[in-house]
């Protein structure tokens, strides 16, 4: 529930529990207990966790000088920074900056997570264009999400609705008609070199085989 949130982060060994415990967590790194702004942003963002630390020698630990705002992801081992020190951030800023950068195992694709995906380290990215409609999703996504898990760190999967309008041009972008989807689509973004596979069903072999491909 929002009352538990953020929770307090007392030392090094607390932080460092905390940040392993999930695919995105943010962290509230202030010299003072004042944060009033970012617990509202905490209780915003129901699936995310928040936790929030004083202590200065988790600070020094994780090289934080002044009030920061911390994002730290698992899916390419990185970390987001926002400097509390400017007078504009506030709870809608933070917002937005966690829903920018919440990239995970599997990132589903909008106008807000675009940013995020693109600001990503891992330059090969996997899209996974299907109909979320479809009774067969579910079914659909526990196949991704469990071909993600063997390429963590090294790919970045995506997961693109096609019932949404902002999303067409991401299917004609990769030369695709509805009627061909589901499809998968792997993108090496310095260099745009791009793979399209249309397919029945999703798979994990499948989507091993397609990836493992390209990576060759």
């Amino acid at each position: 529930s929002t009352a538990e949130k953020p929770i307090l982060l007392n030392n090094i060994t607390d932080a460092e529990a905390f940040i392993s415990s999930a695919e995105v967590v943010v962290v509230g790194f202030f010299q003072v207990p004042e944060a009033s702004q970012f617990r509202l942003a905490a209780g915003r963002i129901a699936e995310v966790s928040f936790g929030l630390s004083t202590s200065p020698a988790v600070l020094t630990h994780y090289g934080v000088a002044a009030n920061t705002v911390t994002l730290f992801r698992r899916v390419d081992n990185d970390r987001r920074d926002l400097d509390m020190n400017s007078k504009d951030v506030d709870a809608e800023k933070m917002t937005r900056f966690v829903r920018m950068n919440e990239l995970r195992l599997v990132t589903e694709y909008n106008p807000v997570t675009a940013i995020g995906v693109m600001q990503s380290t891992l330059q090969l990215h996997l899209l996974l264009i299907t109909d979320k409609m479809s009774p067969k999703h579910p079914k659909r996504m526990r196949k991704y999400r469990a071909a993600a898990e063997l390429f963590k760190g090294k790919i970045l999967f995506i997961l693109v609705d096609s019932n949404l309008n902002s999303n067409e041009r991401i299917v004609s972008f990769f030369k695709l008609k509805k009627s061909q989807l589901p499809a998968l689509a792997i993108f090496h973004t310095p260099d745009e070199e791009q793979d399209v596979l249309t397919l029945d069903e999703v798979s994990v072999e499948r989507v091993q085989d397609f990836c493992n491909r390209f990576l060759q």
